[in-house]
């Protein structure tokens, strides 16, 4: 009898409950391979069927796909996800295995996951059981028991390293290179500074030619390179050329979506408030929003009062950037202009929990922490842009509060990779910290 080759027979991935809350597609991602749903993963997105968060939205979604899938029952060899997909399983539970039950002493739907996919393995044998999960301690509990663990990363970024940054530093270039920059209102046509191979759209220079320096923006459309002074927003002035690069796109018209990352203290939120003040006679509003990621263990639900003092603690600081951005004028009229938009409701701080569903016209959406937001989260907020609307999303990528996500997972970093490239799309890394001399100092050495 002959055996089947493991590398030929299609794969069986165990999806985790965790995945399809960050995903409700993820099963159309396994190409060719077979998926199976531990019935304790139904169980555990039942609870999360209720409610207005994107994981709410993704488990609704998943189990009408699931149920669209089915006719009346699953069948053994179960049900197709599609042309040139695999099949969808739908695996019941089982007494636990004796090596599980010496190994731990609680039992936990994770726990249950897992002994439903080493059962399979040994069903199975010799095909390939893959268990796919966010979760890194149930990855580790699933390879101790020699169990192959991997994570979800349809939507992963290949390498931090690699990650668009928005800059680009050329050294040693003739002086001549230079001088075209101060004629002609700045403008220098792409194929007259051969010394940059490939530029990017909206993407960032600092051309430098001994002790003279110039910075400049591509832009794709027009194929030429145009030279960015340093100009403020509201008062703020620009502490480097990062800033200035930053500066330059939030204020462009032309550039409809914004990312901004950088370490605390490095200008990302200020420097996206102030410009929505300076540019406030072009759009209808200021919307602000950040995720609703407590760091302890209390929500929106244990804080007393209506949506405004519940949301308070969260977006402070916003307010704290827009009190720096206030006496910056000397007349005191910043500050008016600031609380008379507060008040005119001209700027609005709103829970992203609340923006599916609406559309955005001519708004300045300012989008903080968005390193904590998943890429479904980020499409879900872009797609509410309606015309003459701005989205800003700033973060840090190494600053993420969310148990299911990582430097490379997160929202933030999934549209700096996705966007690179787009005409009406712009991104600066802001690496140096101007918030004060001991915040850079903390920064860089705790």
């Amino acid at each position: 009898m002959l055996v089947p080759n493991p590398t030929t027979v299609p794969k069986l991935f165990v999806i985790d409950t965790n995945v399809i809350l960050h995903d409700a597609s993820c099963i159309r991602n396994f190409e060719e391979n077979d998926v199976a749903i531990p019935i304790v993963v139904l169980e555990e997105l039942d609870q999360f069927k209720k409610g207005n968060d994107d994981v709410n939205f993704q488990a609704r979604a998943f189990l009408r796909t699931i149920d669209a899938l089915t006719s009346d029952a699953f069948a053994s060899e179960g049900t197709s996800i599609g042309s040139g997909l695999g099949t969808l399983r739908l695996i019941l539970g089982s007494e636990p295995q004796t090596q599980l039950n010496d190994a731990f002493l609680d039992d936990c739907a994770d726990h249950r996951i897992l002994n439903t996919a080493l059962r399979l393995q040994e069903q199975e044998a010799p095909r390939a059981v893959v268990l796919v999960t966010k979760d890194t301690n149930l990855r580790m509990k699933a390879k101790a028991f020699g169990l192959t663990a991997q994570d979800y990363i349809t939507d992963k970024v290949a390498s931090f390293e690699k990650l668009y940054t928005g800059k680009r530093l050329v050294d040693d270039l003739p002086p001549a290179s230079l001088e075209p920059f101060y004629k002609n209102g700045g403008h220098l046509a792409a194929e007259e500074l051969s010394e940059i191979e490939s530029p990017i759209a909206n993407e960032n220079y600092i051309l430098r030619s001994g002790s003279k320096s110039v910075l400049a923006t591509y832009n794709a459309n027009q194929k030429c390179f145009n030279r960015i002074d340093r100009v403020g927003a509201s008062g703020i002035q620009p502490r480097n050329a990062e800033q200035s690069f930053a500066l330059r796109a939030l204020m462009d018209d032309n550039i409809k979506l914004v990312t901004l990352s950088g370490q605390a203290g490095s200008g990302k939120t200020l420097l996206a408030l102030a410009a929505a003040m300076e540019c406030r006679g072009r759009y209808r509003q200021t919307l602000l929003a950040r995720p609703i990621v407590p760091l302890s263990n209390k929500d929106l639900g244990f804080l007393p009062g209506d949506i405004d003092a519940k949301l308070d603690p969260y977006m402070q600081p916003l307010y704290d950037n827009l009190a720096v951005i206030q006496p910056q004028r000397g007349d005191g009229s910043a500050s008016l202009r600031g609380q008379e938009m507060l008040e005119a409701n001209r700027i609005e701080i709103a829970p992203l929990a609340y923006i599916r569903g609406r559309s955005l016209h001519r708004v300045f959406f300012i989008v903080d922490e968005a390193q904590n937001l998943t890429p479904h989260e980020i499409k879900t907020i872009i797609t509410r842009a309606g015309e003459g609307t701005k989205i800003v999303f700033t973060g840090d990528i190494n600053q993420i509060d969310h148990p299911y996500l990582d430097s490379l997972s997160n929202g933030l970093s999934y549209v700096i990779d996705r966007m690179v490239g787009q005409s009406i799309y712009g991104h600066v890394s802001l690496e140096k910290g101007e918030r004060s001399e001991l915040s850079e100092l903390a920064s860089k050495l705790l």
